[in-house]
């Protein structure tokens, strides 16, 4: 049986295949037949071409867009190693004519790592960017670019080191940082060990972390792994924040943030807990951070990784705080410290009480004047 729909001839295109809006009601779906003889298929080909072109063209232009924080691979001149790393080496170069740390991560891409760890560490590497790129603070290491995944990397050879280390995937990807000559904190820490800080010193210091993490908690982003490791030093002493592998922008219910993220000896409880956490856990990290300031030592060094995590969420471990430290800078540790995230300052808070302390009179491991620090972990000596 044939069927004719909107009254048209069976040779035009509207007795082949179209609908008028009028006719739609007026013939039930199950009523509709076509005749395929009548049906014009290279048309409907012509049509389907078209579309598979724009969108394929939409795909071009999204892929070929270049991001705002994309760097010009020609101006990058990457020199020699400054550290190596899990997934990948920190080198020194310049970019553009400025002096630049350039980190060059691998994820492990030597048929190790698995296809769904590498694109997790992607992925990471994407958020890491799109968190750094819009940040400016004189306490946050400054962002200059990254490269999603280039094989135009041109890495110099080193002879000191395995050819693993300068043989590269093909998809390698980098950021670019201002490089700051002081180093990381902790080696400047580990150098004073012996001798300590000058009271003046400590403040500093903790003022720079805790304006750069404030500055950071102002945007709603959480570093997750602040550590003194994480922090570097300029030609003239100042602190920025640096290494933003694991932070991400707050949730907003702090379900949604879960998981051991950061480093042991600096993790709040509800971390190690494997609870919900917010930005408070940073507070906790930068009270441990100020403590290791002070004292110029480690926390815990007598204890292994599992004992610390067991003793600081069951047993309210927190590190000794030396007797000759002065009460106002003790009470910022112990209120950062505090097992109850809600009992924590915020960093603001935080920068408020530390501008108030009066570094004058000195209160420092080692005063102005002497050579050496104090013995407040000393053990007494004599019967």
């Amino acid at each position: 049986m044939d069927l004719k729909i909107g009254g048209g001839d069976s040779n035009t295109q509207e007795g082949q295949l179209g609908l008028k809006e009028k006719d739609v009601g007026s013939i039930s779906s199950k009523d509709m037949f076509f005749r395929a003889d009548k049906i014009d298929f290279k048309s409907w080909d012509l049509q389907l071409e078209k579309h598979l072109s724009r969108v394929w063209s939409r795909d071009r232009e999204v892929h070929s867009k270049r991001e705002e924080w994309e760097i010009d691979l020609a101006k990058l001149d990457i020199r020699n190693v400054i550290a190596h790393g899990t997934y990948g080496t920190v080198y020194r170069g310049t970019y553009d004519g400025q002096d630049v740390a350039v980190k060059v991560l691998d994820w492990g891409e030597d048929g190790i790592a698995t296809a769904a760890e590498t694109a997790a560490l992607r992925a990471s590497f994407r958020q890491e960017v799109a968190v750094w790129h819009k940040l400016d603070h004189p306490n946050v290491t400054k962002f200059i670019g990254a490269s999603m995944g280039t094989s135009n990397l041109k890495i110099p050879s080193d002879n000191t080191s395995s050819d693993a280390h300068n043989s590269l995937p093909s998809r390698a990807c980098c950021v670019v940082v201002e490089y700051l000559p002081g180093g990381t904190l902790k080696k400047y820490l580990i150098r004073n060990w012996r001798k300590k800080l000058a009271f003046g010193v400590v403040i500093q210091l903790a003022l720079d972390l805790s304006r750069g993490l404030s500055y950071l908690h102002s945007k709603k982003i959480v570093h997750r792994d602040v550590k003194t490791e994480n922090m570097l030093l300029d030609s003239r002493r100042t602190l920025k924040i640096a290494d933003f592998g694991v932070a991400r922008v707050e949730a907003q219910n702090p379900r949604d943030m879960t998981g051991e993220t950061g480093t042991l000896g600096y993790m709040a409880p509800e971390v190690l807990d494997g609870k919900p956490y917010n930005r408070k856990c940073d507070v906790y990290s930068f009270g441990i951070c100020l403590w290791e300031i002070y004292c110029c030592d480690m926390p815990y060094p007598d204890l292994s990784f599992a004992e610390v995590s067991s003793a600081v969420v069951r047993q309210n471990l927190r590190p000794d705080i030396p007797r000759c430290c002065p009460s106002s800078l003790a009470s910022i540790m112990k209120k950062c410290w505090d097992a109850n995230p809600e009992k924590r300052p915020e960093m603001d808070e935080v920068v408020g009480l530390l501008e108030a302390i009066d570094t004058s009179k000195g209160g420092g491991m080692i005063p102005e004047d002497q050579a050496h620090g104090c013995f407040c972990f000393s053990k007494p000596r004599g019967p």
